[in-house]
C-alpha cells in the first residue's frame, strides 16, 4: 500500500493520505508549520505527495522541495498545484508569496537548461507532465472558448505563455514530478 502526504491539507484531505497543515483550525493528522524544516517524517517514507495549491504561499519554493524530496522515496510522485502567474486570483491572495509558469519547477529537472545554468539544489525531480487547468473550465460558448485554450496552451505550453497567456489567461498550473535519488 502506498504511503501518502498530503502537505497544505486543509479542510480537503486526500483519502487515505497523512495530512500536514500549519493551521489547527482544519484539524490535520500532523500540525507542523510548513516553513520550518525539518519535516516530521524520516528520509523516503512517501511514495506519493500532493501539494495543492500550498507551495505559494510558503517562504522558500527551494527549501520546500528539497524536503519534498527528502521524505519522498526514490521515483515517488509529485503532484503540486499552483496558481499560474497571469491568474487574476493569483494576485488577489495576500498571503500568496510566489507565482509559477510552465517552466518554474524545470529548475529542479536535471537534464533541463535551466538547472544546468542555475544549480539552485542539487535535489532533482523529472518533469513528467504539467498541465493548465486540469479540471473542465465550463459550460455554453465561453466554456468553450476556455477548453480550446486550455487544450492549446497544454499541447503548446511556450507560444500559449508567450504569445496568448496575456489575452486568454488560464488559472492553475499542475506539475506531475517524479523524485530522482
Amino acid at each position: 500500500m502506498n504511503k501518502i502526504l498530503d502537505i497544505g491539507c486543509g479542510t480537503r484531505k486526500r483519502h487515505g493520505a497523512i495530512g500536514i497543515d500549519s493551521n489547527p483550525k482544519v484539524l490535520p493528522d500532523i500540525l507542523h508549520d510548513l516553513n520550518a524544516a525539518p519535516y516530521p517524517f524520516p528520509d523516503s517514507t512517501f511514495d506519493e505527495i500532493y501539494a495543492d495549491n500550498v507551495i505559494e504561499h510558503l517562504n522558500d519554493t527551494v527549501k520546500v522541495m528539497e524536503e519534498l524530496h527528502r521524505i519522498a522515496k526514490p521515483g515517488a510522485l509529485l503532484k503540486i498545484d499552483v496558481p499560474y502567474f497571469r491568474a487574476r486570483w493569483a494576485f488577489i491572495d495576500p498571503t500568496h508569496k510566489h507565482f509559477f509558469t510552465a517552466e518554474s519547477f524545470s529548475y529542479f529537472a536535471l537534464d533541463h537548461i535551466h538547472n544546468k545554468l542555475y544549480p539552485y539544489s542539487s535535489k532533482n525531480f523529472k518533469v513528467e507532465r504539467i498541465v493548465f487547468n486540469e479540471k473542465i473550465i465550463g459550460k455554453g460558448v465561453l466554456g468553450c472558448l476556455g477548453n480550446f485554450i486550455k487544450l492549446f496552451a497544454n499541447r503548446y505550453p511556450g507560444i500559449y505563455e508567450a504569445y496568448f497567456s496575456q489575452f486568454f489567461p488560464l488559472d492553475e498550473l499542475t506539475f506531475y514530478l517524479k523524485v530522482i535519488k
